[in-house]
């Protein structure tokens, strides 16, 4: 899982998030007065959800890899390998063009781009970031991405215990965090800005409608603890039940539909409510709220949660350049809670194959809407939707060959050389 509370004292203040949704509420609200009593809702009647994209939008994601032996075993040393890059343990470090980070989990290490920017702009700059980070560690390990690290099981690893633990106390004591819902958990986070509450609204109620097709197309988390589960994607099956004390932060993934920004502020309040009654103040903060996707008031962006980490950050692009494309496409998806709820778990469990209609449908609007940067990966999300997601992949060739080594080092092979897995792809390194 991306803790949301790692780097705060160096990404915002202290401020509690119940404060800052107040005051941008109020700013967003202020700017757009005039746009909102003219306007509708950005949805239309009968499901059709509209365009919501600028041209042109920049974004931001962040990326999680495990550390690994040969024999991808994974190692608890992100700290030590922080240190023998700068020469004292910190949270987060500028450090080949990038940002280098911890995680919750001490055998994760996260990518960060340098700045927001394009698809092309942010898979070089992390790429080389990447391979500076090979270099850096004299190629010592293997760095894998995935869901979840398919070996795993849970006394192979820790959390950090360095600073901020506090938060992390209080998050043990709440929900136990010695679980696969926290200690094994690896995403892809794709963080898109927003201008005014109007784009804000559309982008987030239609990327909750699109949540259960981008789940399947991305689902990379087929083995637990060497063991095929019975989820392409057992992330995020482990993930929706971690905070399952007080459900209301995670709300099974799906967010409620929002009519305007001060329904996402009440959601916000509700749960800092229901953690102060649990003496857990310390948590109210705009990061606590755990569905699939969130608004990041202190970064004027909508992060998405939900997607699994790829093999390689030229997938991840692709991931990226489907969801930026059908934000700027019209849409005709579903809104109900009971259906997106129904049609999520078919992608949790059954990834493309639960789907591949649908997202054929959505592929050509996709490629019909897409900028010329984003034409150049979606390609990648066409093989996928033809056959089957990373995790159908995976499973498929684990069934066929029963070996399960050979499938894990052709994933880190991936990551080191930036080249995604096809079902016919050739081995590499």
């Amino acid at each position: 899982m991306h803790m949301p509370i790692h780097q705060t004292s160096q990404r915002t203040s202290r401020q509690t998030s119940h404060q800052i949704s107040r005051q941008t509420s109020h700013q967003i609200s202020r700017q757009t007065s005039h746009q909102t009593t003219q306007q509708t809702s950005p949805q239309a009647s009968q499901g059709i959800i509209h365009r919501t994209l600028p041209a042109g939008s920049p974004l931001g994601t962040e990326h999680e890899y495990s550390i690994n032996d040969s024999q991808f075993r994974p190692l608890a040393i992100s700290d030590r390998i922080i240190e023998r890059i700068c020469g004292r343990v910190e949270n987060e470090i500028s450090f080949g063009g990038i940002r280098l980070s911890k995680e919750l989990q001490k055998h994760v290490l996260e990518l960060i781009p340098a700045s927001p920017g394009g698809l092309i702009q942010l898979e070089e700059n992390l790429f080389r970031g990447l391979q500076e980070l090979y270099r850096a560690t004299g190629n010592e390990y293997q760095f894998l991405g995935l869901g979840m690290h398919p070996l795993l099981t849970l006394d192979q690893t820790t959390c950090w215990d360095h600073d901020e633990q506090d938060y992390y106390q209080a998050y043990d004591r709440l929900f136990d965090i010695k679980q696969h819902g926290w200690l094994n958990i690896q995403a892809l986070q794709i963080n898109i800005p927003y201008g005014n509450e109007r784009e804000l609204v559309g982008m987030f109620n239609k990327i909750r409608s699109l949540m259960p097709y981008l789940v399947a197309v991305s689902a990379s988390s087929p083995i637990v603890e060497g063991r095929l589960s019975p989820y392409m994607d057992a992330r995020l099956a482990y993930y929706r039940e971690n905070q399952s004390r007080i459900p209301l932060i995670c709300r099974g993934i799906i967010p409620e539909r929002l009519e305007g920004i001060r329904d996402y502020v009440q959601i916000n309040r509700n749960i800092y409510r229901e953690l102060k009654e649990q003496n857990a103040q310390i948590l109210c903060h705009e990061w606590v709220n755990s569905r699939g996707e969130i608004v990041r008031f202190t970064r004027r962006c909508l992060e998405i949660k939900a997607i699994d980490e790829q093999e390689c950050l030229r997938s991840d692009m692709a991931v990226c350049a489907f969801i930026m494309a059908l934000l700027r496409s019209d849409l005709e998806l579903e809104e109900d809670d009971g259906h997106l709820y129904s049609m999520l778990e078919e992608g949790i469990a059954g990834g493309v194959a639960a789907m591949r209609p649908e997202l054929e449908r959505l592929y050509v609007r996709a490629e019909r809407n897409a900028s010329r940067e984003e034409l150049i990966y979606l390609p990648l999300i066409r093989e996928r939707i033809e056959q089957g997601s990373l995790a159908e992949l995976m499973a498929q060739r684990l069934k066929e060959e029963r070996e399960i080594l050979p499938i894990f080092s052709q994933m880190a092979c991936c990551l080191k050389e930036n080249r995604p897995y096809l079902a016919e792809a050739e081995g590499c390194g």
